[in-house]
C-alpha cells in the first residue's frame, strides 16, 4: 500500500481551518497540525495555516529537546502582519520558558526567554491594532511570572554567579 499524501481543494481550505482551530481547542494539537500542512501544500504562503501551525507546535512543547521551537519561530517569521510576527515570535518564547519550568528548570535558566518574550509584546505593543491589548495581557503574565520565581532566581543566580546582579530583578 502506498502511504502518499493526499492534496485537499482549495475550496476546502477555510473549512479545513475552521477544524484545524478546533483541533487545537480539543488540545489534540497533532491534528491541527496535520491539517495546516495539507492546507500549506495547497497554498504555501496562507498566513491563518501557518499561525495556526505555530501555535499548533507550541501546543506540544514539554521543555525536552525534541521541542520544535525553532520550526514555531521560523513559521511566525513568515507572518506579513509585523504586528502579528512580534507577537506570536514572543508566545514561541513565553511558552518555551512556561514549558521548561514545568519540566523542572531551574527559574533563573529560563528568564532570558520570558525576557525575550516581553521584548516581543512590547514592540507588538506599539504597533497593535486599536483595541487590541493581546501583547499587554501576555507581557503581564510573564511579569508575574518572573515575580513569583524572582526570589529563587535570584538565589540560584548568585550561588552561580555571586558578583553579578540579574537586572530583571527589583
Amino acid at each position: 500500500m502506498s502511504y502518499e499524501l493526499k492534496t485537499i481543494s482549495r475550496e476546502g481550505i477555510p473549512q479545513a481551518l475552521s477544524k484545524a482551530e478546533r483541533y487545537r481547542l480539543l488540545n489534540e494539537p497533532g491534528e491541527a497540525a496535520s491539517i495546516c500542512r495539507d492546507v500549506l501544500a495547497v497554498e504555501p504562503d496562507n498566513q491563518d495555516a501557518l499561525r495556526l501551525l505555530g501555535l499548533a507546535i507550541t501546543d506540544q512543547f514539554t521543555g525536552g529537546a525534541a521541542d520544535r521551537h525553532a520550526e514555531a519561530e521560523s513559521l511566525f517569521q513568515d507572518l506579513k502582519d509585523p504586528y502579528k510576527r512580534l507577537y506570536y515570535t514572543g508566545i514561541v518564547h513565553e511558552r518555551r520558558a512556561k514549558a521548561l519550568l514545568h519540566a523542572g528548570a531551574l527559574p533563573h535558566t529560563v528568564v532570558v526567554l520570558f525576557e525575550e518574550a516581553m521584548t516581543c509584546f512590547e514592540h507588538a505593543e506599539k504597533i497593535r491594532p486599536a483595541g487590541n491589548d493581546d501583547a499587554i495581557l501576555r507581557w503581564n503574565r510573564c511579569a508575574r511570572l518572573l515575580k513569583q520565581h524572582a526570589p529563587e532566581a535570584r538565589e540560584e543566580a548568585e550561588v552561580l554567579e555571586p558578583s553579578d546582579s540579574p537586572p530583571y530583578l527589583p
